[in-house]
């Protein structure tokens, strides 16, 4: 049994399958690693188990870590990864901040945008921190399951101190896990949040079973949705076109190991909202309206992602979204 390290230098902050994943990474690294699981009784048993039976089933945990639900633990980590649903973000930071040691840095690893407020992750962390607090977002094509059985893997973290960006990729990056980095905050949460609504509306294209040749339209539209409202909110084209923009999309948008494809794939075939989701989260479900808000605030035409907003709470159909989606006006490619 493993006891908790003072000398530990990442803490990651939730216990299902990204945030193990992400602690095995981060140990293989060569990092001590303090995992953070809010129930008590479960981290007992992930920690005297070695394996994370429910989320990754047998993927041992790496020696260097520790898993624990003592909030006092995280203040030995320099660098802390929040791997929480996004909707839960706020209350997590309100409740743990307090224990972090003053300066460590907060890489924020949730895809989504906040209902209620449309507020961005890096906006709720600059709420609950401060202005100044050393805050970065990872994101990219990354399924928990290849992180955690050590097949290749490539993301991108971003920080808007450039410095601070390359020194947590460097940090990050391991043997099999290779973090690039950027300034572009704003891009990175962007192709995050937006790609898991598109992945839904993907999803439902297959379980509708209209075709490859309509999937790959869609995606393709999807994407220039998803380009145009990066632009409206600061972010840099480079960005979206790279691995937390295009790269994630490419992944979650055509594999059902990712719960928005496989969400929006139980939709197509008929499923209501609550009997897709089978009790399992997916980020694309919330963000939605949160999306098409933030896109309409600046004028930016997304049908896709209004289609999915639409379907998601109940407004309409799947049939009555597909038909209006091809009864728009023919335009310019580029338009």
């Amino acid at each position: 049994m493993t006891t908790l390290d003072t000398r530990a230098r990442i803490g990651v902050v939730g216990g299902g399958a990204w945030g193990t994943a992400l602690a095995n990474a981060a140990a293989a690294a060569g990092h001590d690693v303090i995992l953070w699981l809010r129930d008590g009784e479960a981290a007992a048993r992930l920690e005297a188990s070695r394996e994370n039976a429910r989320y990754l089933p047998g993927v041992p945990l790496h020696p260097r870590i520790a898993a624990t639900a003592r909030a006092d633990a995280l203040g030995a980590a320099g660098t802390l990864l929040m791997v929480v649903p996004a909707q839960t973000l706020r209350s997590v930071l309100a409740d743990l901040a307090p224990s972090f040691e003053p300066g460590a840095a907060i890489v924020l690893c949730a895809k989504g945008i906040e209902r209620g407020s449309d507020a961005f992750m890096s906006e709720v962390a600059a709420e609950r921190l401060g202005p100044g607090a050393p805050v970065a977002v990872l994101s990219g094509p990354s399924f928990a399951a290849d992180v955690a059985r050590n097949l290749p893997t490539a993301v991108t973290l971003a920080a808007a101190d450039a410095d601070l960006a390359a020194r947590l990729a460097a940090t990050l990056s391991g043997p099999t896990l290779r973090v690039y980095h950027t300034d572009d905050v704003r891009g990175v949460e962007i192709g995050g949040a937006g790609k898991n609504v598109l992945a839904i509306a993907s999803g439902i294209v297959a379980g509708r079973g209209l075709g490859e040749s309509a999937r790959a339209a869609l995606i393709a539209r999807a994407f220039a949705e998803l380009m145009r409202f990066a632009r409206a909110y600061g972010g840099r084209p480079e960005t979206l076109m790279g691995l937390s923009g295009l790269g994630d999309l490419v992944l979650t948008a055509s594999s059902p190991q990712s719960r928005n494809f496989a969400f929006g794939q139980r939709l197509g075939a008929g499923a209501s909202p609550d009997e897709a989701s089978g009790g399992k989260l997916a980020e694309g479900a919330f963000t939605a309206a949160a999306l098409v808000d933030l896109a309409r605030a600046r004028g930016v035409e997304m049908p896709v992602a209004e289609a999915v907003a639409a379907i998601v709470s109940g407004q309409a159909s799947v049939d009555a979204v597909i038909a209006a989606l091809l009864a728009r006006p023919l335009r310019g490619e580029a338009e």
